[in-house]
């Protein structure tokens, strides 16, 4: 783990602060195996720049290590969902993505347009973002349609979420329980997968 972080700050420095992407467009050296499921020193620069230009957050040599550490466990995680999603029949529609990608960008203070042109100047490809989004999309219908049926409300659950939140509605109340179990549900799958996974750091 250490190595993988020594090489990629290495990278990341060039590539962020230097912004030398010839090196980096031609590296795809495999930093870890999940599953025998290869993750490259590409893609998690990807994402670090992604992750960076999406939050405001600059890299430096001061958070570099923790950054990177971050992004391995999120593509780890990422990867056992995809794994996981393998056995069932799921898909995401263009009005489905669409609406998500609205959604996403509703919760931030970021412009579609700004963040492509963002994106190609730091040689981010969109297609990462677009790409998270339709797994996130997937991970959720997979979990809803294998807990939604075993989650429930009560009065005392929904009176407590509306007497903090006047303005909503009970059916929006409801909603936000059950998006809590689910999500408890969620992260108890991928802990359970993370536990069993094989995982090599290159």
């Amino acid at each position: 783990m250490k190595n993988i972080l020594k090489l990629i700050s290495i990278i990341i420095f060039l590539s962020m602060q230097a912004n030398i992407n010839a090196f980096e467009s031609n590296n795809h050296r495999i930093a870890v195996l999940v599953n025998d499921q290869p993750i490259t020193t590409y893609e998690i620069i990807q994402r670090m720049k992604m992750n960076a230009i999406l939050t405001g957050v600059d890299i430096t040599n001061e958070n570099n290590n923790q950054f990177t550490n971050t992004v391995i466990d999120e593509l780890i995680r990422e990867t056992l969902k995809n794994e996981k999603l393998l056995g069932y029949n799921i898909s995401v529609s263009d009005d489905e993505y669409l609406m998500h990608e609205n959604i996403f960008f509703d919760k931030t203070t970021l412009n579609k347009n700004d963040v492509i042109k963002v994106f190609e100047a730091n040689k981010v490809r969109y297609n990462e973002l677009e790409k998270y989004l339709i797994d996130e999309i997937s991970w959720q219908k997979l979990v809803s349609g294998m807990y939604y049926k075993l989650t429930s409300t009560t009065e005392v659950e929904i009176f407590e979420i509306m007497s903090k939140n006047p303005n909503i509605s009970v059916e929006m109340a409801e909603n936000i329980i059950i998006q809590r179990q689910l999500d408890l549900k969620s992260s108890k799958m991928i802990r359970d997968m993370f536990n069993e996974a094989t995982i090599e750091y290159k």
